[in-house]
């Protein structure tokens, strides 16, 4: 059944995301009065076409459902005999702005439809946790700013509070701090905590570039807190023998407060054969005295390091606490706008970062992982599923905007080369670069198809 939702899911997203792409070529050049040829969603043999009656283009469904394209009148197609009534409608005809509108128009037509898809989004409304912390590990940026855990981020400004913007989720914590990280910022966190509201400084100037990853706000220290439970024990295990029981919510290990599934973990690793004590509520109500269990972890080997850590045979649950996070109108389109900006450039600040040798190209995914997410964020619901959507939309228009022949932004560079000498690349050059683009695209589908079966078969 999983299975089914992925497919059909990453079908309906790729057939979206396609359409859109494709139709921004396609009403630009209408509008530039060029004649478009065919409309195609897929490559490969046409499964289903017909003809418009006003516009005389093709439009068709193909087999190979992986993409689309726009073929329009154009005398450099050895293919296409043009009659003479015609050549003032072939794209080649056309003045270089208007070229230029056409083939940026795809990629822009998916950055449109990012920020109409988070506009909904916002405006309908999302259920998201709230900005709650765990306790940071010792060390880390929000260790060293003054966080023990347990508090709610209310705001974040600049380093001398001058402007605060608020805070209303977990989500939107992490992109503040992302943007903060990204420009090395130091920056001025304002917390609610048990006995009134404090402001911490936060020094994000350090963070190298490396660290800013999709586990970025971990490595600083900034874990999403909340009441930690038992999900399930397994038979025979350490936590089983102990006494722990699935519905137990753990408050403390060793006297030590709990509120974080990261550094539980990490605490009953370092504790391979050491009794550890567990203060445990059992039962609906709170208000009763806290168990004490005392667990021997089970000594086992890392098979990451090689080392002994310690296990102690539980799942684990966070419950944290919600907030429905909604904006007018006007604010959801705004939001729109900058979170797809934002999108974009930690997209492009990546890929760079992949080129330099300081992001691993293991950061590249395929068709595979794509499907995965989709039918994930599908099963997760509607908004979950949109925001993956806008997610996916932004990446194929930044990847399509990157200079390289074949894609759209190979084409661009053609058309500002020739904006700015007055003339047109030559066709030689233009075969050489298109060979090399078709390899460089190659070669990124190759890698990504690769990781896809890595993450699959975990190797």
């Amino acid at each position: 059944m999983n299975l089914l939702i992925e497919i059909a899911a990453f079908a309906f997203a790729i057939g979206v995301l396609v359409v859109v792409h494709e139709y921004g070529h396609y009403g630009v050049a209408r509008l530039c009065g060029v004649k478009v040829l065919r409309f195609s969603i897929g490559f490969g043999k046409p499964i289903v076409q017909w003809v418009g009656k006003e516009s005389g283009t093709e439009w068709t469904i193909s087999a190979l459902p992986l993409g689309g394209y726009v073929k329009m009148l154009d005398e450099r197609d050895p293919g296409q005999r043009i009659a003479e009534r015609d050549l003032p409608f072939a794209f080649n005809r056309q003045n270089v702005a208007k070229r230029i509108a056409i083939v940026a128009a795809g990629p822009i037509a998916n950055f449109l439809l990012a920020i109409v898809l988070f506009a909904v989004v916002f405006a309908t409304g999302v259920v998201e946790p709230t900005a709650t912390l765990a306790t940071p590990p010792a060390g880390s940026v929000a260790a060293r700013a003054g966080f023990e855990g347990g508090e709610t981020i209310l705001a974040i400004g600049d380093e001398h509070g001058s402007v605060i913007e608020p805070v209303r989720s977990w989500s939107d914590l992490r992109w503040k701090l992302l943007d903060a990280a990204f420009d090395h910022r130091r920056i001025l966190m304002r917390a609610r905590e048990k006995d009134g509201v404090y402001d911490f400084p936060v020094d994000l100037s350090q963070v190298s570039e490396r660290d800013v990853d999709e586990d970025f706000a971990s490595m600083l220290g900034f874990d999403e807190g909340g009441a930690l439970s038992v999900a399930a024990v397994e038979a025979g295990s350490a936590a089983q023998r102990a006494g722990l029981a699935a519905g137990d919510t753990l408050r403390g290990v060793d006297g030590r407060r709990i509120d974080g599934a990261q550094t539980f973990i990490d605490y009953v690793k370092s504790h391979a054969g050491r009794p550890i004590t567990l203060q445990v509520e059992r039962g609906a109500s709170a208000a009763g005295p806290l168990l004490d269990l005392t667990i021997t972890p089970q000594a086992q080997r890392d098979p990451q390091t090689g080392g002994e850590i310690g296990r102690i045979g539980a799942a684990l649950a966070t419950k944290v606490t919600t907030v429905e996070v909604r904006y007018g109108p006007v604010e959801s389109v705004v939001r729109g706008v900058r979170r797809t900006w934002d999108i974009a450039v930690y997209s492009v600040r990546m890929f760079g970062r992949m080129l330099t040798g300081e992001a691993s190209i293991k950061n590249l995914s395929g068709p595979v992982t794509i499907a995965d997410y989709a039918g994930k964020s599908a099963q997760l619901g509607w908004a979950a599923f949109l925001s993956f959507l806008s997610l996916v939309s932004i990446s194929l228009g930044v990847l399509n905007l990157l200079p390289i022949p074949v894609l759209d932004g190979g084409h661009l560079l053609y058309y500002l080369v020739e904006a700015a000498t007055g003339k047109t690349v030559s066709e030689r050059w233009q075969l050489l670069l298109q060979r090399a683009g078709l390899v460089c695209i190659v070669a990124l589908s190759a890698i990504a198809l690769f990781n896809d079966l890595a993450r699959l078969i975990h190797f």
